[in-house]
């Protein structure tokens, strides 16, 4: 294989309309909702950071403006701060350089595969990742440093994996597995949704991806597959065989930030690990069980 070429680039599918949590996305995107105090889209983009990405493609839909708006310079926020004293490194994570952060629309919703298709001028002929911010990971190193630090291995495409109990499989798309060596496995099928009996193994995909740019050309000219939507796992299925396709056991913690239970494990979880807040949270906690 030639020599790898590094991961720039990281596209954010983010123009969901977030129904599972109205009345709050009405008028907000989901993306911005917060974890405590950072909101979903921040903790997805400080992780591609972190991985040496450099250039965040989001695509968005409408009503989605608010999303660059928060990677903005607030000029009048920051002056205020400024001039009562305030700190703003609270707002450091939050400044894009220009260039940074690119948006294309995605006009139909269509499905994942056909928002990755949508960012295909920007993305080029480089390798990209994907990350759904509704899947948020939690690790040190965060999941796309590690995803990277495989790539840069291995090569090829990636995806992010992690255990669950067998009897969960049924409710996510599933790896068939082939060699493992250490945090790292062979690609051999993926499956979506599986029956228990039928799974060809327990490593769930996890909404991390390092995808070479030939999956632009097989979205091209893909049909419609489940749910009437072009799928990106019937893409990535198609490449498996003639590119090196591996899986990376993501060592860290998933919360599923797309359902409202998992939004507010995530929360909770989290608080309960700040320094600033994290006694008084359990108290609270534990004083509301107590009921």
């Amino acid at each position: 294989m030639s020599e790898k070429k590094p991961i720039r680039k990281a596209v954010f599918p983010v123009a969901g309309l977030g129904t599972r949590f109205l009345p709050a996305t009405k008028a907000i995107p989901k993306e911005l909702l917060p974890i405590v105090d950072r909101p979903l889209i921040q903790y997805a983009v400080d992780e591609a950071r972190e991985a040496g990405i450099e250039q965040m493609i989001f695509v968005t839909g409408r009503g989605k403006t608010a999303i660059v708006e928060h990677f903005d310079v607030a000029y009048e926020l920051e002056s205020t701060m400024s001039e009562r004293g305030k700190s703003l490194d609270v707002l450091e994570a939050t400044r894009a350089t220009p260039g940074d952060i690119i948006t294309v629309r995605q006009q139909v919703p269509l499905g994942l595969g056909h928002a990755i298709w949508c960012a295909r001028a920007i993305v080029g002929d480089e390798p990209f990742a994907i990350m759904l911010p509704d899947e948020l990971m939690v690790g040190t190193p965060g999941c796309m440093k590690q995803m990277v630090d495989a790539y840069n291995e291995v090569g090829g495409n990636l995806i992010s994996v992690l255990e669950v109990p067998r009897e969960e499989v049924s409710s996510y798309g599933v790896i068939d597995p082939g060699a493992v060596s250490g945090a790292l496995t062979e690609v051999l099928g993926l499956v979506e949704k599986p029956p228990v009996d039928q799974a060809p193994s327990n490593k769930i995909i996890s909404g991390r991806y390092i995808l070479q740019p030939d999956v632009m050309r097989t979205l091209e000219n893909q049909g419609k597959g489940a749910g009437g939507e072009i799928q990106l796992t019937d893409a990535m299925a198609r490449m498996i065989g003639h590119q090196p396709f591996h899986a990376v056991t993501f060592n860290g913690r998933r919360f599923d930030c797309g359902s409202k239970a998992g939004f507010v494990e995530a929360t909770l979880a989290l608080a309960l690990e700040r320094e600033d807040m994290g006694e008084e949270v359990r108290r609270i906690a534990e004083r509301l069980l107590k009921r």
